[in-house]
């Protein structure tokens, strides 16, 4: 059973900043692209981040220069660093781990965390 945790999510003012993390209780963490999703009522889940095991990192551009993408091999975590806050980046969000090799039947998803930022 592969289960991925998040935890972090809360509330915060615009301007400030919050720290998600994710706990995958998986075999070969390495083989897993993570990435944060984040979904809002009435829209697609869209991609936050992402990161590989060798560090190569990707963003939204509504993000870009605000979050950082990182993981623990060691704790088998990711994280996303979150700051300058803003009201439209209120959504669930959501840990995600991709298999390298087979991704459509390993790909996994958290529970989902609430961020709300208030203006």
């Amino acid at each position: 059973q592969v289960q991925l945790v998040e935890s972090g999510g809360g509330l915060v003012q615009a301007g400030g900043s919050l720290r998600l993390s994710c706990a995958a209780s998986v075999r070969a963490f390495s083989n897993y692209r993570m990435g944060w999703y984040r979904q809002t009522p009435g829209k697609q889940r869209e991609l936050v981040a992402s990161v590989t095991s060798g560090g190569s990192t990707t963003y939204a551009d509504s993000v870009k220069g605000r979050f950082t993408i990182s993981r623990d091999k060691a704790k088998n975590t990711v994280s996303l660093q979150m700051n300058s806050l803003r009201p439209e980046d209120t959504a669930v969000y959501y840990c995600n781990a991709e298999h390298i090799f087979l991704p459509q039947q390993y790909t996994y998803w958290g529970q989902g965390t609430q961020v709300t930022v208030s203006s």
